[in-house]
């Protein structure tokens, strides 16, 4: 929930002077849902925040795949920390919104993280497995390939903290191998971001990590100029 109607018409022109355009990986922008549309000349891959699982009806302030795809986004959040904390969504609707995506052919970022008690607790692999497994009940083979998973611990949000390169890579290695033995060679294809206060100072080294292949970035977006310096560490 950031950026006035003006702000964002000033970061679209700074955003816009830097060079995006790489044969090996992908910028997406997630702006607030009222922004889709300013995105749509940009050739990029814009997506939404939110969606919820049902076809259409009496949901007063949600919207549904079909509107998203008619306003021409190409993919969504499901089961950001934010979600699952702030508005309380269960595994089971964001299983269901999962589901509704996966049905009507629609990307989807499947987010999941652990809170800084759950990590005290030693108990931070099998919360984050057990979030992935409830999930992804039921995803036929076939609707895999719309799926990036974003790993993102919680407490590392917007803190200034990230996780320990260990930490990151531990949790990235365990998150591979649940998809590979749920999906098979599949499951190798996945991509797996991490999110967690990413900055120019740590990104090189996270994504020199196994298994860690983007960034989920949150407040960095805000200012184009540090986003790029993200971009440009992916590429390094």
């Amino acid at each position: 929930m950031n950026l006035t109607q003006p702000e964002l018409n000033a970061w679209l022109q700074h955003f816009k002077g830097f060079n995006w355009y790489s044969e090996e990986a992908e910028v997406r922008i997630y702006p607030s849902s009222i922004y889709l549309k300013d995105f749509k000349d940009t050739s990029l891959h814009i997506g939404a925040q939110n969606v919820y699982f049902e076809l259409g009806g009496a949901f007063t302030g949600e919207l549904s795949v079909a509107q998203l795809k008619s306003i021409a986004a190409s993919s969504v959040l499901i089961g950001h920390s934010e979600r699952r904390q702030i508005f309380s969504e269960t595994d089971d609707v964001i299983t269901q919104k999962l589901q509704a995506c996966a049905a009507q052919e629609f990307p989807f970022v499947l987010c999941c993280g652990e809170s800084l008690q759950t990590r005290e607790a030693n108990a931070h692999l099998s919360f984050v497995l057990d979030q992935l497994s409830q999930n992804l009940r039921g995803l036929p083979d076939s609707q895999v390939h719309l799926m990036v998973v974003a790993y993102e611990p919680i407490w590392a949000i917007g803190s200034g903290l990230s996780a320990s390169i260990e930490q990151i890579a531990q949790m990235h290695e365990a998150i591979r191998s649940q998809l590979l033995a749920q999906f098979g060679a599949q499951g190798g294809q996945i991509p797996i971001l991490y999110g967690g206060s990413v900055s120019p100072e740590n990104a090189e080294a996270i994504f020199g990590c196994p298994n860690v292949d983007g960034a989920l970035v949150g407040g960095a977006s805000l200012d184009p100029q540090l986003f790029y310096q993200l971009w440009q560490a992916l590429h390094s």
